[in-house]
C-alpha cells in the first residue's frame, strides 16, 4: 500500500509520560518526511502546546489541535478552521460548579479553569501563555468556546450523558471533554485530506485515546499504542509497542521506512 500521509496523536504516543520526544521517534518521523510521505500532528492539546513539539520535528504541515475543534496553520499558527461548541452555560456550570473537579474551557482567546494545578503549569511554562482566568467559572465572561474539558478523577458517564443532546461527548478515565456535534479528529483529517487530495486509504494514524477511535477506524491503516485500552486497540488495524518503549518509532522502523520495509500494508 501506498501511503502518503501520517497523523500522530502526541500525549501516550509520540511524546512519553516526561512530555519529551524520544531521539528514536523523532529520527524515524524525520526518516518517514525525507520519503516524501506528510507527516501531521492530532491531539486534544491546544495550540501552544503543540506548537514547540511541531517546531521541534520540523514539520510544516497544519495542526489538528483540541480535537479537531481547531486546525491551525503551521507557519503562522493562524486557526484555518475552527469549530464552536455551543452548551446551555447555566446548567453546565449548575452541575460542574460545586464540585472538587477541575474545569477547562478552551477558547479562541485562551484557556479559562476553574483551578491551577500541574496541568495548567505545564501549559504555561510549555506555551508560554498562562490561563485567561482562574476561578469560578460563573463569574468569567468568555466566548467562541471550542472544548470544555472535565476532570472528575474517575470515569463519569452518568454525568456526561446529560450532554449527549448538546455537543459530542468523548469519556476519559479520568473524566470528560465537550466539542461541537460531530468534531473530531476524524472530522479534521477529512479536511485535510480534501486540501492535499489524499485518500483515506492512503492514511496512517496512531493514537491511545478514545479521541482517536474515530480516525483509527477510518483511515487505511488505524494503530493502536501498547499503552491503548483494549476497546481503542479494537478499532485498530495494527498494535504496536508502548508509548515508554518507542511504539511510535516501532511501528514506523517495521512498516514504512523503505530501507527496512519487511511487510507490505
Amino acid at each position: 500500500m501506498n501511503v502518503r500521509a501520517m497523523f500522530i496523536d502526541m500525549d501516550g504516543t509520540l511524546l512519553k509520560a516526561s512530555n519529551n520526544i524520544s531521539s528514536r521517534n523523532k529520527e524515524a518521523v524525520n526518516t518517514l518526511m525525507n520519503q516524501g510521505v506528510k507527516v501531521f500532528l492530532a491531539t486534544g492539546r491546544h495550540y501552544e502546546v503543540t506548537a514547540p513539539y511541531h517546531k521541534e520535528l520540523g514539520l510544516r504541515t497544519p495542526m489538528i489541535c483540541l480535537n479537531g475543534a481547531a486546525i491551525h496553520d503551521a507557519d503562522s499558527g493562524k486557526t484555518i478552521q475552527m469549530k464552536t461548541v455551543r452548551l446551555n452555560d447555566e446548567r453546565f456550570h449548575h452541575v460542574t460548579a460545586e464540585s472538587a473537579w477541575n474545569v477547562i474551557i478552551h477558547t479562541a482567546n485562551g484557556v479559562y479553569c476553574k483551578k491551577a494545578n500541574e496541568e495548567i503549569d505545564y501549559w504555561t511554562q510549555v506555551g508560554r501563555i498562562p490561563p485567561h482566568y482562574i476561578g469560578d467559572l460563573r463569574q468569567a465572561t468568555y466566548q467562541d468556546v471550542l472544548k470544555y474539558s472535565v476532570r472528575t478523577g474517575t470515569p463519569c458517564p452518568n454525568i456526561s450523558a446529560l450532554f449527549n443532546k448538546e455537543a459530542e461527548v468523548i469519556n476519559w478515565n479520568d473524566g470528560f471533554e465537550l466539542l461541537a456535534p460531530y468534531v473530531s479528529k476524524w472530522s479534521a483529517l477529512k479536511s485535510l485530506l480534501r486540501e492535499y487530495r489524499i485518500s483515506p486509504n492512503e492514511v496512517v494514524a496512531i493514537g491511545d485515546g478514545p479521541n482517536d477511535i474515530e480516525m483509527l477506524r477510518h483511515v487505511g491503516t488505524g494503530v493502536a499504542m501498547g499503552n491503548a485500552s483494549e476497546k481503542v486497540k479494537a478499532a485498530a488495524d495494527f498494535i504496536t509497542g508502548h508509548h515508554e518503549n518507542d511504539g511510535l518509532a516501532q511501528f514506523i522502523e517495521q512498516y514504512l521506512l523503505k530501507s527496512k520495509q519487511s511487510y507490505a500494508i
